[in-house]
């Protein structure tokens, strides 16, 4: 029997942690701390929330049919921030704005690859990256990582077959948390464009990078619209998860391919959530560099719990936008710690083996935790719990 197309992945990892909870009671003086999702948990800041009802109530275009590849006025505002940060040339008409950033991955997908061709994942991976891959009926070529968890150029080129078509980066990294120094995002873009690749670069957490100034220079490169396919998320940076509101930057061309994908599966992205990503970005400059201090506050309260962590057997292999991502010291299995802390620690993490292949031995030794929805004391308590735990 012929296994259809969602039979062919696993099932999404948040949602089976989820199912860890039932029947477990947290006690009143040692409550769930839930760092499996890296997700806003807070709506959007109140003057947005307020634009979001106006739009609703006044505007009667939001509520029916847009453009397929988004708004005009917010595809041009993102080009021009684009410009901005990142030096170089980018017009409107290469910025298609997505139902999410998820879907901006598989609409670059579809329109790059045939049934059997390969995409380049590094390893440990974004799982709906993987997933998608699997439905799609593409190889994933995995390309594992060292003990910092940077990506190889040369082992990627190693792997390039002829049915290869593009390698897939996400900077800062999900789940790893590294943020990729701009010579090594420049040298798989090198090789991308060597190789007759596109580089597929998902920078959803960019917002919360903690280099200033631009991440890398690809963009500056006249010809960067033959190679790169550049991914953005506005749900993190403006809260906006539950509208749906991504970003897909690349050639004309080529959005001319993804425009198919995109009326076939949604017609057009969220209105009403595209009005807000662009009222944020015109007025939220600096709340967000607020949202940004304090999420870098959050990281350096993990930095500063690495001493402690280490003298316990544990081992911070990344750390970054929303994510700490570490070795465990217990002989036992990722997936199996990760349910015994949530009964004995009331912690809910993701195990490593979530995020790379199967037959990879070093996913039973790591855990991902998603730190962006815990403040500082609550961080302090998670590193308490994870540091006094006894299997």
């Amino acid at each position: 029997m012929t296994l259809t197309r969602t039979a062919t992945t696993f099932a999404p990892p948040v949602m089976e942690a989820r199912g860890w909870l039932e029947g477990v009671v947290f006690p009143p003086e040692r409550p769930l701390i839930n760092v499996s999702q890296a997700a806003p948990v807070e709506p959007p800041p109140p003057p947005l929330r307020r634009h979001i009802a106006e739009i609703a109530l006044t505007d009667d275009s939001a509520h029916l049919y847009g453009p397929v590849l988004g708004l005009p006025e917010l595809r041009a505002e993102l080009a021009g921030q684009i410009a901005r940060l990142y030096g170089g040339e980018v017009a409107p008409a290469q910025v298609a704005i997505t139902s999410g950033c998820n879907q901006a991955f598989a609409a670059a997908v579809a329109a790059l690859t045939g049934e059997g061709d390969e995409v380049i994942l590094p390893s440990p991976w974004y799982f709906n990256h993987k997933m998608w891959l699997d439905m799609a009926g593409v190889r994933c070529l995995p390309l594992a990582t060292g003990p910092d968890l940077l990506p190889d150029p040369e082992a990627a080129a190693a792997l390039i077959t002829p049915r290869t078509r593009a390698i897939a980066l996400v900077t800062p990294n999900n789940p790893g948390g590294v943020e990729y120094p701009a010579a090594l995002v420049r040298a798989f873009f090198d090789l991308a464009r060597a190789c007759g690749l596109k580089l597929i670069l998902d920078e959803t957490y960019r917002d919360f990078d903690s280099r200033s100034g631009a991440a890398h220079d690809l963009f500056t490169d006249p010809d960067w619209p033959d190679t790169l396919l550049h991914l953005y998320s506005f749900s993190k940076a403006y809260r906006l998860t539950g509208h749906r509101v991504g970003a897909l930057v690349t050639s004309a061309a080529l959005l001319a391919e993804i425009e198919k994908f995109l009326d076939t599966v949604t017609i057009c992205p969220n209105q009403i959530g595209q009005h807000a990503a662009l009222w944020g970005m015109r007025n939220l400059g600096q709340w967000l560099a607020g949202e940004r201090a304090e999420i870098l506050a959050r990281r350096a309260a993990i930095a500063a719990g690495r001493p402690a962590l280490e003298a316990r057997g544990w081992r911070l292999m990344g750390l970054g936008a929303y994510f700490a991502y570490l070795e465990h010291p217990f002989d036992l299995p990722a997936p199996e710690l990760a349910r015994r802390l949530v009964r004995e620690a009331g912690v809910l993490l993701l195990p490593g083996t979530m995020f790379m292949p199967q037959d990879d031995p070093a996913g039973a030794r790591q855990v991902r935790i998603a730190f962006a929805n815990l403040d500082v004391p609550g961080i302090g308590r998670l590193l308490d719990r994870l540091t006094g735990y006894r299997p």
